[in-house]
């Protein structure tokens, strides 16, 4: 019995040792921001010497699932977002102990609406996005929503090209996902005759008819690995892709963008919101973490610095649009002293 009581606390001795053991910062979460975050972590490394962050694509809602999933530091320490936590995703890490997180919003992205570079141009509305993309559409007699039978884009729209609508794009997990439903599909919907009445009346019902995307083969879920979707377009010329500016500011040489309302993509575009798919990014910091894993403050102030954030830092080299000076501040300040956000300020 005492050879079977002291082997079991050396087990307990040898588990807290591997436990403690971790000396390197575990970031999940947006493939948008992958490429910001892991410039950080770089920076980060090369500054303090200390192990680099290891830097994992899953996408948001996939983050937020490993980020929410306990306290432990067997769990990540961050999680980075193309759209803020959703309050549902807050509930679920207070559930699981993950009672104070640190929100830190770093500047903004485009989604790109992306075509091979020789491909004949599209220039989109928000209307005609939501029509090539929804499961159901308002092609009844009166207006009721039907199975979408739109198979090309002259189908939408005559002057368009008469080729089979093929959009490859991000899993329900990522919050380029989440963010086309709402900047892109949700406002071509409430274009139509009884929508605006339906979103007032029944939140969940509007959502369901204008975010559910098709599963017919003309929309394609490409994971989160943003050049595999490149590959994809450049054999073939008559698919369309989406996917963060950053991404398409780094392969302009074999990518263009096609035009949204009228509004071609492009940094100023999206910083003066005139480019209609725009959205904010983030990262979020387990608090308990903070004092457990070595590195974490040191990596927050390196995100949350002028050499970063500034319009003419380091990331704006990798596509990072840059927040107004006042927001820059605060998400400075919010970094520094690790104010938890609310869930009561989340939707």
């Amino acid at each position: 019995m005492k050879q079977l009581t002291l082997a079991v606390a050396l087990g307990l001795v040898t588990a807290a040792g591997v436990a403690q053991a971790r000396d390197n910062i575990e970031i999940v979460g947006s493939s948008t921001v992958y490429p910001f975050s892991t410039a950080v972590a770089e920076q980060f490394a090369k500054k303090t010497g200390m192990a680099a962050p290891k830097v994992e694509a899953t996408g948001t809602g996939g983050g937020m699932k490993l980020f929410c999933s306990g306290a432990g530091i067997d769990t990540p320490d961050i999680s980075n977002a193309s759209r803020r936590m959703k309050k549902s995703e807050m509930e679920t890490c207070i559930k699981n102990g993950v009672d104070t997180v640190t929100e830190v919003k770093i500047g903004f992205d485009g989604i790109a609406i992306a075509q091979a570079k020789d491909a004949a141009p599209v220039a989109l509305s928000r209307r005609e996005l939501y029509l090539a993309l929804a499961k159901d559409v308002p092609t009844g007699p009166n207006g009721e929503l039907q199975p979408n039978t739109y198979t090309t884009w002259k189908q939408i729209n005559p002057a368009m090209a008469d080729v089979k609508i093929e959009v490859m794009g991000p899993p329900p997990t990522s919050g380029t996902r989440d963010a086309l439903a709402e900047l892109g599909m949700e406002k071509g919907c409430l274009l139509f005759k009884g929508m605006p009445e339906l979103k007032k009346s029944d939140e969940k019902a509007f959502k369901a008819a204008c975010t559910t995307v098709r599963e017919d083969g003309h929309y394609i879920e490409a994971g989160e690995n943003d050049n595999l979707i490149v590959q994809k377009l450049q054999a073939n010329p008559n698919a369309v892709g989406i996917f963060g500016y950053s991404f398409m500011d780094q392969n302009r040489d074999s990518l263009k963008a096609a035009s949204i309302d009228g509004v071609d993509i492009s940094y100023d575009a999206i910083a003066n919101g005139s480019y209609k798919l725009s959205r904010p990014l983030y990262f979020y910091v387990k608090n308990s973490h903070v004092d457990q894993i070595k590195g974490i403050k040191e990596y927050m102030a390196e995100f949350a610095s002028d050499a970063a954030l500034n319009a003419d830092g380091y990331l704006a080299d990798k596509g990072l649009v840059a927040l107004p000076a006042a927001e820059k501040s605060a998400s400075i300040a919010a970094a520094a002293a690790l104010t938890p956000v609310s869930v009561n300020a989340l939707k």
